[in-house]
C-alpha cells in the first residue's frame, strides 16, 4: 500500500515545503497571466529539474499544476480575458458577476470551488493509483500496445478543429519520435548522416520548443498596442477580508453540485486528451441541465461558477493516473511532467509505484495540500490579482526566450539542442498559423517510441500474426474502447450534424 502518511511527512520538511510554495506561486503568474500558462511554466521549469531532488522536482511540479489551473479563471473573472483556456468557461459567470460589482465574492466563490475540486481529485488519486497500477502490471506486450493506441487515437479527436489537422499533427509527432537508433537493432534512422540526429530528438528541445518558443512567436505577431497589456477597468479598492467566501451562498450551491462536478472533473482527466476545458465545460452543461434556474447561467450564476472550476481542478488528480499507473500521459502538462520523470530516470508505469513509492508519495501528498493554499491564496493576494495584467509584455516575453533557450542549454550543454528548439518552434508557430494543433504533435513524440516497441514486440511473439491485439481481452477491450470514442467523440456528432 502507497505510504501516504509517510509522503505528507516527507512534504512538511523544510526543502520540499518550500518548493511546493515556489511552484505554487509560480504557477499563480503564468495562470493568471494571459497568454502563460502552468504548461508553458512546467515547460519552462523542466531544464532546470537536472539539479533538483526528484521529490523536490516533483512537489514544484504538482504545485504549478494545481494553481496554474486555477489561476486561469483570475483575469477571466476581472477582466473577461482568460489567463488559460481552463478559465473560458468560469470566466462566463465571474464576469457577469464582476460587473455587478461582485468581483471579490465571485474570486472567492471561485477559489472554493477550486480547492474543493482539487482536493475530491488529489483522494481520488491516492485511492484509485495503487489498485489501477496493480491491474496494470497484469498487462502484457499487446495489451500496452493497444492502450498505447487507444490514447494517440482519442488526444486525436478531442483535439480542437478539424480532424484532419489534428491527425496531421499527431503523424508529425510520430515521425520525430523516429529519428534516431531504432530501438530494437542498433542502426540509425532518418538521421541524414549527422551524429547529433542519432541520438533523436530530445524531449526537452520538443517541449520548449512546441510550447515556449511557439507561444512568444504567436505573441510576437500579436498588435503593438497589446504588449504594455490590458487596462483594469475601475472598480472600488478591495480589502482582504472582502475575500473571504460567503458560506450562505455554498449552502445554496449545496454539496452535491461540488462532488458531482469534482468526479465529472476526475473522470475527463483520465480520458488521455481531456484537459481542464473539456472538463469545465461538460460539467457547466451539466449543472445547468440540473438547475432549478438555468436561465440564470451566462447572467452571473453561482452555480455555474462553482460546477466549472470545481471541475476544471479535479480533473489535476484524474489526468495524473493513466500517467503514474499506465505510463499515459493525459494533457500536455502531464506530458511534459512525463518528462519530469524521465530526466531523473523514473518511468512512469505499473511499476512505479512498487519501486519507487518514496518519491511518488510526497507528490499525491503535494497535489492535496496545493488545493488547499488555493482558497488561502485568494484571501491573501485577492487585492493584487488585478495587477496581474498591467505587465509590461514585451519585458515578460523577452525574460521568458532567455530562459528558454538557457534551459535547453543547461541540460545538455549542446548548441544543436538550442537550434533544434528554436526550429521546433518555428515549425509550430507555422502550424498555428493554419490552425494545426500542437498538442497531439507532443503526445506522438512522446507515444511514438512506445507505440512502435509494442508493435514490433507484439508481432515478433505472434511470428507476425496481427490476430494477437484481439485473441488478448485486455487487449481487445482497448481496441473496443477506441472504436466506441471515435463513434462518440467524433462520428456520432458528425452525423447529427
Amino acid at each position: 500500500m502507497l505510504d501516504l502518511l509517510g509522503g505528507f511527512t516527507t512534504l512538511f520538511t523544510l526543502w520540499p515545503f518550500l518548493y511546493l510554495v515556489g511552484g505554487f506561486l509560480l504557477g499563480l503568474f503564468f495562470g493568471a497571466i494571459p497568454g502563460l500558462t502552468a504548461t508553458l511554466a512546467i515547460a519552462l521549469l523542466l531544464p532546470f529539474t537536472f539539479g533538483m531532488e526528484v521529490v523536490n522536482a516533483l512537489v514544484m511540479v504538482m504545485g504549478i499544476y494545481m494553481a496554474g489551473i486555477y489561476a486561469g479563471s483570475i483575469t477571466g473573472i476581472t477582466l473577461n480575458i482568460p489567463g488559460a483556456p481552463s478559465g473560458a468557461i468560469t470566466s462566463i459567470d465571474g464576469h457577469a458577476l464582476m460587473k455587478k460589482g461582485h468581483g471579490a465574492q465571485a474570486l472567492s466563490l471561485d477559489a472554493f470551488a477550486s480547492s474543493v475540486g482539487g482536493m475530491i481529485g488529489a483522494l481520488v488519486l491516492m485511492l484509485l493509483a495503487q489498485p489501477i497500477s496493480e491491474l496494470a502490471l497484469l498487462f502484457r506486450t499487446p495489451e500496452k500496445f493497444s492502450l498505447v493506441l487507444l490514447a494517440v487515437v482519442t488526444v486525436t479527436i478531442v483535439a480542437r478543429g478539424s480532424l484532419w489537422k489534428a491527425t496531421v499533427a499527431m503523424t508529425l509527432g510520430l515521425m520525430i519520435s523516429t529519428v534516431g537508433i531504432d530501438p530494437m537493432v542498433p542502426t540509425g534512422r532518418f538521421d541524414f548522416g549527422s551524429y547529433h540526429l542519432v541520438e533523436g530528438i530530445g524531449l526537452l528541445p520538443a517541449v520548449i520548443g512546441l510550447f515556449a518558443i511557439c507561444e512568444l512567436l504567436v505573441q510576437a505577431a500579436t498588435p503593438a498596442r497589446n504588449a504594455m497589456g490590458v487596462a483594469v477597468a475601475d472598480m472600488p479598492r478591495l480589502r482582504h477580508r472582502d475575500f473571504i467566501p460567503n458560506f450562505g451562498i455554498i449552502r445554496e450551491i449545496g454539496a452535491f453540485l461540488y462532488i458531482k462536478s469534482s468526479v465529472i472533473g476526475v473522470l475527463i482527466g483520465m480520458l488521455p486528451g481531456g484537459g481542464a476545458s473539456m472538463a469545465s465545460f461538460i460539467a457547466y452543461a451539466e449543472a445547468k441541465r440540473t438547475a432549478k434556474h438555468p436561465k440564470e447561467f451566462g447572467q452571473g450564476s453561482h452555480e455555474g461558477l462553482a460546477a466549472s472550476e470545481s471541475a476544471n481542478n479535479a480533473m489535476c488528480g484524474g489526468a495524473i493516473i493513466p500517467l503514474l499507473t499506465m505510463g499515459i500521459p493525459g494533457d500536455a502538462v502531464t506530458a511534459i511532467i512525463f518528462g519530469v520523470f524521465l530526466l531523473h530516470g523514473l518511468v512512469p508505469g505499473p511499476g512505479l509505484l512498487v519501486d519507487h513509492t518514496a518519491t511518488v508519495a510526497p507528490m499525491f501528498a503535494a497535489l492535496f495540500v496545493a488545493s488547499s493554499f488555493v482558497m488561502i491564496s485568494v484571501m491573501l493576494f485577492g487585492p493584487f490579482y488585478l495587477k496581474l495584467a498591467r505587465i509590461n509584455r514585451g519585458v515578460l516575453y523577452a525574460f521568458i526566450a532567455l530562459i528558454s533557450m538557457a534551459g535547453v542549454y543547461a541540460s545538455s550543454f549542446s548548441g544543436f539542442q538550442m537550434w533544434m528548439a528554436l526550429a521546433i518552434g518555428i515549425f509550430a508557430y507555422a502550424l498555428r498559423r493554419f490552425d494545426y494543433p500542437v498538442v497531439p504533435m507532443l503526445m506522438g513524440v512522446i507515444l511514438g517510441p512506445y507505440l512502435e516497441e509494442f508493435l514490433r514486440r507484439s508481432l515478433i511473439v505472434s511470428q507476425g500474426d496481427p490476430l494477437i491485439f484481439i485473441t488478448s481481452p485486455f487487449s481487445l477491450m482497448f481496441l473496443v474502447m477506441t472504436l466506441v470514442f471515435v463513434w462518440l467523440l467524433r462520428l456520432r456528432p458528425g452525423a447529427r450534424s
